[in-house]
């Protein structure tokens, strides 16, 4: 008898032990980060305007809560099936939900838009969109709709009657889009006045760009689709902006005042309609105008400011008016060497700056109704956190958030309370609500997903630069059975270019779930943010000016100086992967410092940047005109006969980002040295490969490095 329950008991405690062990598998790794591993958070969070209450949404978006700021009891407010019925529709969830007034929220499936009332429980369809319309921009005051079909631009008014904006038969002329190839921070091409009173677009004329080709292998024959591509040097886009007046049907245009081919970005409305705002940027990029035109005749007004720079000047924020009764304006620069905020009339006088951090200002919130309060999210001292912060019109700064991580800050309308969620290295994440005073009441603070998973660790260090002045982040991945008196293979993730951060103090670090699956094959993860990368400042990120590769590398041998120190890596087992400007430190790092690394995976590499874009390429590198010498040092085309590792080249074979031509190039210089490398290409994907098929691409890449990293 006691046998029998001692053998149970092993029984139950194998099973026990098992259970809170389980292997994450490659496959979970990439497709579950954000899904079964997802962290709990109040989903669809919104303030109802001019209110201290608060809606989100629960099981999977089908139940809509309502709760006051006051004693945040939450109650259900409206069920998904009962909106469908009202409105007889077939919506998944509340996710495209917003507020119009306290009683009544619009909702949208993406091509029809509802109109619900809560008081009376009833709704209505009030716009549909044909299925061919793109680029959907809601007027969520007075219920116009506009969008855009093929190249041209049209709107629904409210009684449903279907108006043209432009009836260009020219293809090569496109309105209502996002232009400049999504550059300084543009997300769309459609712009309502406050009042709806007109309708700003963004136009391009691409009539003298190029057309590049891409083939579509899913027809018998192939078929060659055109693509509209600006590389560096060549003829661009000509772009600028139309204002339709709603009343009168008529449209002016404003063009750049510089240049035919010169940025016109960052477009704005003055609270009174009277005024747009658009930030003129020259080819070159480093002379910006901000200028004021009259809405009614797009008439030029004046210039509020001007900036240049010896390497670049970029704006990414359009004008934010705190007051919607005032025309005076936050205007976000980076002239002192950080995004600072300062604040402006209408008429060019500089009222105050209202920041002077010496830490970059990342966007504005919001500001309460009085507009005497503006909120915003900003690094602070330590640049791997996202906090955000409040300032009045005095220049009085005040942090709101008091944990240090990755903030989404989410103010009521006066100020009085602020809706709080983060996650940093040890929360997975936590639900705040902060009253005026700043104190906080957790609403919800999430569960680790994780917990009963085998996980490895990650440290986040610092290392000095090449040059010795900064310090640069580095985050370290172990496996869960991590021995330090056992030598490591190492496999170094790299990005290194502008705008982006690999690490950041939000939960997993910023690492992709995939670098802990790849810890427990006995490998060390390792990510470097070299000098050049994002949220750190002028100086530190415009190194690169003209000679894309060169001090980001070094910054990535420092990351492998200090791996070989220590003593539980294995120095003669280094591999390096990294995608797009990741794929271009790749294949640099194998072929400009070629004893380094023994195995590299290259994605969507840059490897020579007189085949990339206008906007990107020239802000970086200027043209090779201007700067021959630096297109030489920084194309791998130049390095092939260095290569002593085994390198895989992958590309998607329609990227519309970094083109196929790229890859093309460097494997031809190969082939003419003789030099034997891999080449893996994922048919009809593009820049980035999705779905199950980034399964296919992570074991691709993965595999490679274990099978040739022995």
């Amino acid at each position: 008898m006691n046998k029998r329950i001692l053998l149970l008991l092993s029984i139950f405690i194998t099973v026990f032990a098992t259970a809170q062990n389980k292997k994450i598998t490659l496959e979970e790794s990439v497709l579950q980060q954000n899904r079964l591993f997802r962290a709990d958070r109040l989903a669809g969070f919104q303030w109802i305007p001019n209110t201290n209450k608060y809606t989100y949404y629960v099981e999977n978006g089908t139940k809509l809560m309502l709760a006051s700021a006051v004693n945040n009891n939450s109650s259900l407010i409206l069920n998904l099936d009962d909106l469908n019925k009202s409105l007889d529709s077939k919506m998944n969830s509340f996710s495209s939900y917003k507020w119009k007034n306290e009683n009544t929220l619009t909702i949208s499936n993406g091509t029809k838009f509802y109109i619900y009332e809560v008081s009376t429980k009833s709704g209505k369809t009030i716009q549909e969109t044909p299925a061919s319309a793109e680029n959907q921009t809601f007027d969520n005051a007075n219920e116009n709709l506009a969008f855009t079909e093929n190249n041209n631009l049209f709107f629904f008014n409210k009684n449903k009657e279907k108006i043209t904006i432009t009836n260009n038969s020219d293809k090569n002329i496109v309105s209502g889009q996002t232009i400049s190839r999504s550059e300084f921070g543009i997300s769309g091409g459609i712009f309502w006045s406050p009042k709806s009173t007109y309708l700003a677009f963004y136009q391009k004329d691409e009539t003298n760009v190029a057309d590049y080709p891409l083939l579509d292998i899913t027809e018998t024959p192939g078929k060659l689709e055109n693509i509209k591509y600006p590389m560096i040097g060549q003829k661009s886009e000509k772009p600028r902006v139309g204002i339709y007046n709603v009343a009168t049907s008529k449209t002016v245009f404003i063009s750049p005042k510089g240049n035919p081919e010169d940025y016109v970005t960052n477009l704005s409305w003055s609270p009174d309609e009277k005024y747009i705002l658009i930030a003129e940027v020259n080819r070159g990029q480093n002379d910006m105008n901000l200028n004021v035109y009259d809405a009614n005749s797009g008439a030029f007004v004046r210039t509020i400011l001007n900036e240049k720079s010896d390497k670049w000047v970029e704006p990414e924020h359009a004008a934010f008016f705190p007051n919607t009764k005032s025309n005076n304006f936050v205007w976000i620069s980076e002239k002192d060497g950080f995004n600072n905020l300062y604040y402006y009339s209408i008429e060019g006088k500089l009222i105050k700056q209202l920041t002077a951090n010496k830490f970059p200002v990342r966007e504005i919130i919001s500001s309460n109704n009085a507009g005497s309060e503006i909120y915003f999210k900003a690094t602070g001292e330590n640049g791997t956190n996202m906090l955000a912060y409040k300032v009045d019109l005095k220049g009085k700064q005040t942090l709101i958030t008091k944990d240090l991580g990755v903030h989404n800050c989410i103010p009521d309308f006066d100020g009085s309370y602020f809706f709080d969620e983060y996650s940093n290295h040890t929360t997975p994440s936590k639900s705040l609500l902060y009253d005026k005073k700043l104190k906080s009441t957790t609403l919800l603070e999430s569960k680790n997903k994780y917990d009963g998973y085998v996980m490895g660790t990650a440290e986040i260090k610092t290392i000095k630069s090449a040059d010795g002045t900064t310090d640069l982040f580095t985050r370290l991945i172990k496996p869960s059975n991590f021995d330090p008196s056992k030598k490591h293979p190492v496999l170094v993730y790299v990005y290194g270019g502008p705008h982006a951060q690999m690490i950041t103090n939000s939960y997993l670090d910023g690492a992709n779930l995939w670098m802990y699956w790849m810890a427990e094959q006995g490998y060390l993860v390792f990510t470097v943010d070299n000098r050049g990368s994002d949220n750190r400042g002028v100086a530190f990120e415009s190194v690169i000016h003209g000679r894309l590769g060169v001090n980001e590398m070094d910054d990535q041998i420092k990351g492998v100086d200090y791996l070989k120190s220590l003593p539980y890596v294995d120095g003669n087992r280094l591999a390096v992967h990294g995608w797009s400007f990741g794929g271009f430190m790749t294949t640099s790092l194998m072929l400009r410092k070629p004893d380094t690394f023994k195995v590299g995976v290259a994605g969507g590499p840059v490897t020579d940047w007189k085949y990339y874009e206008v906007m990107y390429g020239e802000r970086y590198m200027d043209t090779p005109a201007e700067n021959q010498k630096g297109f030489d040092e920084a194309s791998t085309l130049n390095y092939v006969k260095n290569l002593k590792g085994k390198l895989l080249l992958i590309h998607g074979t329609n990227d519309d980002t970094v083109v196929m031509q790229q890859n093309f190039a460097l494997v031809k210089k190969f082939i003419e040295a003789e030099k034997q490398v891999d080449f893996f290409p994922y048919p009809m994907h593009k820049h980035n490969v999705q779905g199950k098929d980034r399964v296919h691409l992570m074991k691709k890449v993965l595999d490679y490095v274990i099978e040739n990293n022995k």
